[in-house]
């Protein structure tokens, strides 16, 4: 299960919450975070891309998305144990973040190309496990914005890269998402706004699959 949604929308709250949702009636549940920074050298090179240590390499939408991918790529076997051992995986952003991203970086939408590309690269080449379902967190642009904001005032380590810095690119991407959601891109797409609540009515739908 995959929780996507923009910069600031507040996805690892909802997995907090969501988790516990999922625990109270026995499940077990793994999480992981996409890109795992500190745990993979192609996150480390996104990141340092992100934060203009590596030349011109985060001009390249393709490229970004080759590193984004090639992450997922290595964690793809520890994905597969998880999935045998647990009732549930949690997953912060996954291929659909790629997809979006990268589509809204070319002013693409859901249906364009890139989107295609990604899949072809990601499920058809890598051979990522594709998820069972996925949760978008829909919050407006401005929201989203600024929690990013208080969050990089509050946590130094976590200050705001030049994805989360470009406000067009973030609207654009929340439209790709919203369509990607619309055609069930890869797998169900349960659509959840900015209030959270009901999780445990949305926890028993997705348990029993």
């Amino acid at each position: 299960m995959v929780i996507e949604g923009l910069d600031g929308a507040g996805k690892r709250t909802l997995a907090d919450r969501l988790v516990a949702a999922l625990t109270a009636p026995g499940a077990k549940v793994a999480k992981m975070a996409f890109p795992r920074y500190d745990t993979d050298v192609h996150a480390d090179l996104v990141r340092d891309a992100l934060y203009g240590r590596l030349g011109d390499l985060a001009e390249s939408v393709h490229g970004m998305a080759v590193l984004f991918a090639l992450d997922r790529r290595d964690a793809a076997a520890e994905l597969r144990s998880l999935r045998r051992r647990y009732d549930v995986v949690l997953l912060d952003r996954y291929v659909a973040s790629n997809a979006a991203y990268g589509a809204a970086r070319l002013s693409e939408d859901a249906g364009g190309p890139f989107v295609e590309w990604v899949r072809e690269l990601e499920v058809d080449r890598f051979g990522v496990p594709v998820p069972d379902a996925q949760l978008l967190l829909r919050v407006p642009v401005n929201v989203a914005s600024a929690r990013a904001d208080c969050r990089a005032a509050a946590d130094s380590a976590r200050q705001k890269d030049r994805y989360e810095n470009d406000h067009g690119l973030q609207a654009r991407c929340a439209a790709v998402y919203d369509g990607l959601a619309a055609s069930g891109w890869l797998a169900p797409w349960y659509v959840i706004d900015a209030d959270t609540g009901g999780l445990g009515d949305l926890a028993r739908r997705l348990l029993r699959g």
